[in-house]
């Protein structure tokens, strides 16, 4: 059998820890909520002591960090304690530094790791004779136990056990978990049970032990061997106080009902014990073994009348009665109705007075309620201790990106390169050379199957039957209001193969969309979403097919054609689409060799003018030709009406999704309308007010100084008629113009 995990030395002994901002003196061996009793103050507000962690009753915010058992925290010179208030919550500490990514305790959060045969949870008699049984027939074992600093948080399917230590969490990853954590006292529910001065038997046993006296002590039911008091007889009716400590206590005869009250300050608790198995329920799912007291189905306590409940959540016994006259007759659902079980303690104080609470109006004892980790509150920071979770994905190109001195941007959650460093002359190697973007991040789905046209059909507002293989086209994706969700293209690879793409912050929705759409109707259709596996390179500008013919690839497919074929001796599937306004070809390629496609394309392009473009560039390109981004240019319930994109609707279809809404709504009024503008001198701010008449009547979503028009081009919104051909912007005169503004014609595009 190893050692304790907790290895790190007590320390120094004579010395004062701080609480509420004074400092109080402690003996060595103490915990903070002994010190605390030591000087004849309370660790919080009220209520019971256990002092073993079974209830919420000492919780405060130990240097800085809230919800802190203190009974299980042990005293160390110049701790800073602050007591949790009466009512509400700690308050939300402050991270005084620069660093936004500094914890609020300013520590980094140490995490180790330990790969044994067993773990035991709990250093008392049962878990040491199971923990020496283990050891004995040759596995590895480890001890997890709280006298020696180490709190368990959670037990999940694995098996795996995570634990808070003085020095930082500890994941302990097992072939078998032991819970071997003992029984816990009960404690009371009655009138006045949120007094302090209340003690359960244990914890008067431990202050004793401690040498701190409890002075003019009563005691109901079990008395704690050698601690001075006196004994009382009866049934436990209420507590009396004042000033928030009880004052005296009422019993009643359990002959007569004639009810005694006994004046002391200080009332211990035997009041029989329920098991701490809340480890050993939280999961079904992985070899778990309860021993010894905490396996014990000890009987519960007569059904409370009156009283808190719940200490951490401040359920009371009304509270109960209400949430079940709603209905919430079972225990899982009472427990979230009434908000008992659900504090810092997981129901270690609460729940066994809720299931005799239930039983004695459904005559059946309710097992207790599912556990869920976590069993002990951590903070943020603890759980995602050394775990580094990028929100933003990275496409296979990223630090290739780096490498050219790209500055990287956030856009549509993923990184991507904003700009290489200069973004006008990204431009013009797009309009009058080659030019290379990283296109990785589109969405890209395959459908197939022998209903996929009449799928297509429904889900898409324009006409799929007709595309030709070889051939694709452009089209939105419309929810039931009619509402454009999306926009990509759709590419016919046989007579039942399909591939749609996606805009990069759409996909993951799109893809649920069509989804969940084909399962609703029950069609064979398969799907197959391959946007993480397969990368993308988008070569445009008028040097494009020069460039790709060099690369291997002799007959490049015309405007809006595909083919697949080996580009640079990478196999690709190549689209040719447009959405700089220049000839421009998508590859579509495996994710592992992106890095030697964009390397080889590179290197061939040299004496081509060639270079990449970021968004920066890209912005511009588009909103020359008036290409619209969905969810940056669209709101929510923007229509292709409303987007000037009626073009891209064949209302003539029998039925699509969203085509009922746009027929109704096509006989209404429409105030809305995204149009395109140009002014002179410096590009407005996207989102500034469009004004007219001293009326904000809309915004811009995308604005540029156009380097070949010698003007600025932008998008933006008109929401009032009539609608007018002139607008201020930033206090200058803004022109409504048709788009596309550059090559209307697009023979760029097509060249």
């Amino acid at each position: 059998m190893t050692d304790p995990i907790s290895d790190t030395p007590a320390g120094a002994a004579a010395s004062r820890i701080v609480v509420d901002g004074r400092p109080l003196v402690f003996e060595p061996g103490d915990s903070v909520a002994v010190a605390i009793l030591r000087a004849g103050e309370v660790p919080a507000s009220g209520g019971t002591l256990c002092l073993a962690g079974d209830c919420g009753n000492c919780l405060a915010q130990v240097d800085g960090v809230a919800y802190i058992r203190t009974c299980q925290t042990a005293a160390r010179a110049g701790l800073s304690v602050v007591r949790h208030p009466t009512h509400g919550l700690p308050p939300l500490p402050v991270v005084a530094t620069s660093d936004p990514t500094a914890s609020p305790g300013g520590r980094d959060i140490a995490v180790r790791r330990r790969v044994v045969d067993v773990v035991v949870v709990g250093g008392g008699s049962s878990g040491r004779a199971a923990a020496a049984a283990a050891t004995a027939s040759g596995q590895s074992v480890v001890v997890l136990d709280s006298a020696d600093g180490v709190e368990v948080v959670a037990a999940y399917a694995g098996p795996l056990v995570v634990a808070r230590t003085r020095d930082g969490m500890l994941q302990v990853q097992a072939s078998e978990v032991v819970v071997a954590t003992g029984a816990a006292e009960i404690h009371p529910v009655c009138p006045g049970n949120e007094l302090a001065g209340l003690l359960t038997a244990g914890a008067a046993a431990q202050l004793h032990a401690a040498g701190i006296s409890v002075p003019g002590a009563v005691a109901i039911g079990t008395v704690p061997e050698g601690v001075p008091c006196s004994r009382l007889d009866g049934r436990l009716v209420r507590f009396e106080g004042g000033d928030g400590r009880v004052t005296a206590v009422v019993t009643a005869d359990t002959e007569s009902g004639t009810e005694i009250r006994t004046p002391c300050s200080t009332v211990i608790l035997g009041l029989g014990h329920a098991p701490r198995d809340l480890l050993g329920r939280m999961s079904d799912q992985m070899p778990l073994t309860v021993v010894g007291a905490a396996a014990i189905e000890y009987p519960l306590p007569p059904p409370p009348t009156e009283g808190v409940v719940c200490p951490c959540s401040g359920t009371t016994v009304g509270d109960l009665e209400v949430a079940w006259a709603k209905g919430f007759g079972e225990l899982e659902l009472l427990k979230r109705a009434s908000f008992a079980g659900l504090g810092t303690c997981q129901g270690g104080a609460c729940l066994p007075h809720v299931r005799s609470w239930i039983a004695a109006r459904t005559g059946e004892s309710p097992a207790p309620f599912t556990a869920r980790p976590a069993a002990r509150q951590i903070t943020l920071a603890e759980a995602a201790a050394d775990t580094y979770v990028d929100a933003f994905r990275r496409t296979p190109l990223h630090d290739e990106h780096l490498a050219l001195g790209a500055r990287m941007d956030r856009f549509g959650s993923w990184w991507r390169p904003w700009r290489y460093g200069d973004p006008v002359a990204e431009y013009w190697a797009v309009r009058e050379a080659v030019s290379l973007g990283d296109v990785s991040t589109l969405g890209k789905l395959v459908v197939s199957g022998p209903d996929v046209v009449e799928a297509l059909e429904r889900l898409y507002p324009c006409r799929v039957a007709d595309i030709k293989v070889g051939r694709s086209r452009y089209a939105l994706l419309l929810n039931e209001r009619g509402h454009v969700m999306d926009d990509g293209m759709i590419l016919r690879e046989g007579e039942t193969r399909f591939v749609l793409t996606f805009t990069s912050s759409g996909a993951a929705n799109a893809e649920m969309w069509v989804r969940d759409w084909i399962d609703r109707w029950g069609l064979r259709v398969h799907m197959l979403d391959r946007t993480m596996s397969l990368a993308a390179i988008n070569v445009t500008g008028p040097l494009a097919a020069s460039l790709l013919r060099r690369a291997g690839l002799s007959d490049p497919p015309r405007f809006l054609g595909h083919l697949r074929a080996d580009v640079a001796g990478v196999p690709c599937h190549v689209m040719r689409l447009s959405f700089t306004g220049e000839a421009s070809f998508e590859l579509h390629h495996p994710v592992d060799r992106a890095v030697e496609l964009w390397r080889g394309l590179l290197e061939l392009g040299k004496g081509m003018g060639i270079r990449p473009h970021g968004l920066e560039a890209l912005q511009g390109l588009r909103l020359e030709k008036g290409h619209v981004i969905i969810g940056m240019d669209t709101e929510l319930d923007s229509t292709p009406r409303r987007l000037g994109m009626d073009w891209a609707v064949r209302m003539d279809k029998a039925w699509f999704v969203g085509r009922t809404s746009l027929e109704r709504t096509s006989k209404l009024p429409d105030e809305r309308r995204l149009r395109g503008f140009t002014m002179s001198g410096p590009a407005p701010v996207e989102g500034s007010p469009i004004w007219t008449g001293g009326e904000i009547v809309g915004h811009v979503t995308g604005s540029w100084s156009s380097p070949i028009l010698g003007k600025v081009v932008l998008l933006g919104w008109q929401k009032r008629t009539p609608f007018v051909d002139r607008v201020e912007i930033e206090g200058r005169e803004a022109l409504v113009a048709s788009t596309p503004f550059y090559d209307p014609e697009g023979h760029r595009a097509r060249a």
